[in-house]
């Protein structure tokens, strides 16, 4: 008797008519575009908000004001709810996330051209009592940081700086500037 799984005839343990080889014809897109007008609603209110704290704050404060981080994590739990269903219903690993500022091509870099990259997480504790804190995620993220400058120094690259921060996003020097 063999302990072979039994083939499923499917690519992977996802769902076979999404994730199949074969075109997926007949895809009601309503869902996914009610997914896509939700998140367009949260922007808009995002942005509203936005104007309407910073008439009030300065930046700094501004980032930190409680409106819109609540904002922006609903924008980001429902870009997460839209790359689900665009997973579940049509087998796609969209990268709606990633942000561009220009075309540049990385193969026409020159060496010592550098550029900053930034990871983000929307963590939040879990229902009931517990013993984490979110102070605690911090600790975390820096120790996760410590491990990809590693990584990235042992595949080559010079890291000359980087930083962990909770609310908003580390703003690093740029020595050129203080050339001048």
């Amino acid at each position: 008797m063999s302990t072979e799984p039994e083939p499923t005839g499917a690519p992977d343990e996802h769902d076979p008519a999404s994730h199949g080889r074969e075109p997926l014809e007949g895809v009601d897109a309503a869902d996914l575009h009610a997914a896509v007008d939700e998140l367009a609603a949260a922007l808009h209110a995002y942005v509203e908000t936005a104007v309407g704290v910073r008439a009030e704050f300065g930046a700094r404060e501004a980032d930190e004001d409680p409106r819109v981080l609540a904002l922006e994590q609903r924008v980001g739990g429902l870009n997460a709810s839209l790359y689900d269903l665009l997973h579940s219903r049509l087998g796609l690993h969209a990268d709606l996330t990633g942000m561009t500022w220009d075309d540049r091509d990385d193969t026409t870099t020159e060496p010592g051209e550098r550029d900053t990259f930034h990871l983000g997480f929307v963590v939040e504790l879990p229902g009931g009592v517990t013993d984490l804190t979110l102070d605690a995620v911090l600790d975390v993220v820096d120790d996760g940081g410590a491990q990809i400058t590693q990584t990235l120094v042992d595949r080559g690259f010079v890291v000359g700086e980087w930083g962990a921060g909770r609310g908003a996003p580390v703003l690093l020097e740029d020595d050129d500037e203080d050339d001048e």
